[in-house]
This record gives structure tokens, C-alpha cells and sequence, in this order.
């Protein structure tokens, strides 16, 4: 299923590698993924329909970690935000992070629109970062920290949603 979901092209064409993942690679991907006990992979859930995934990896100091998520192609219309509220919930709360760090090539402006709207700061610009077929794209990069997360009070009511 997340395979099909990554190769989907209205997810892939925002990837830093946007080729179509074989079978094998994904394989090869979620084996070393899925020991690595600084990453946490989820798939969020909305009355046991899933929705989107979301990632996070751990950084050098243990309570900051990088985050990707994307939603399900064709979910419905807030799933985006559903699922990374959700998440951020569970990496400020479970996980015990203090900082989640994002990026989002310029052409995705969706997420970005996404991160400043859940209170994400946009830090910097890095200029001509990611190329795709021959074309280079700045990389956005974002950062929330747990109190900002906790003072800015978005609804954080999901009873039917799961990890």
C-alpha cells in the first residue's frame, strides 16, 4: 500500500527522488527503516481507513527529529492536516521531542502552506538545492518546537483517528 501511495504521481513528482521505487528498492527501504531505532514510521488511520504516512527521524541531540508525511492520493479534502496533527501529537507527546524540522521543495506549495499553518517557522531558503529533471529548486526548511506546538492550541481532538 505505501508503496503504491509513493509511486503515486501526485505524490512522487514532490520527492527529492521522484523516479517510480521497484518493489525490491522499497523493500530494501523499509527493512533498514524499520530496525533503525532512530525512525519512527507511520501509517495514521481514520476510522480504520488509512490516510497518509508520516516519518520521523531522529537527530544527533535525541529531541529534535526531521519529518516528511504525505496524505493518501485521493484522500479526502483535510487529510493533510489531520494526519500531521496527529503525528505532531504524538512526536511532542509520546516521543517526548522538543523540535520537528521539515522541507518542502518550492514547487510543493501545499506543504508549506501546511507547515506555516500548524505554527512551523520558515527558517531559511537554500537556494538551487534540489534538482529534478535538470532543474534547480530551492528547499524551504522549517522548524516547530514543542512549547510553540503546545501554546498555539490547534484542535487536537482525533478520536477516530489511530496510528
Amino acid at each position: 500500500m505505501l508503496l503504491e501511495w509513493r509511486n503515486h504521481p501526485d505524490v512522487r513528482k514532490f520527492m527529492f527522488t521522484q523516479h517510480e521505487i521497484s518493489l525490491d528498492e522499497h523493500i530494501s527501504w523499509f527493512e533498514s527503516a524499520s530496525k533503525d531505532s532512530s525512525r519512527f514510521l507511520l501509517i495514521i488511520e481514520e476510522q480504520d481507513n488509512p490516510i497518509g504516512y508520516v516519518q520521523f527521524c531522529k537527530l544527533s541531540t535525541e529531541e529534535a527529529a526531521d519529518w516528511g508525511f504525505y496524505v493518501r492520493p485521493n484522500a479526502p479534502k483535510g487529510s493533510g492536516r489531520k494526519i500531521c496533527t496527529i503525528a505532531l501529537n504524538f512526536a511532542f507527546g509520546t516521543l517526548n521531542l522538543q523540535k520537528i524540522c521539515g522541507q518542502a521543495i518550492e514547487s510543493n506549495v501545499a506543504s508549506a502552506r501546511i507547515h506555516k499553518s500548524l505554527g512551523f517557522t520558515e527558517e531559511h531558503v537554500v537556494q538551487n538545492q534540489s534538482q529534478t529533471e535538470g532543474v534547480y529548486h530551492n528547499l524551504y526548511r522549517f522548524s516547530l518546537c514543542a512549547n510553540r506546538w503546545f501554546n498555539i492550541g490547534l484542535d487536537r481532538k482525533n478520536s477516530n483517528e489511530k496510528i
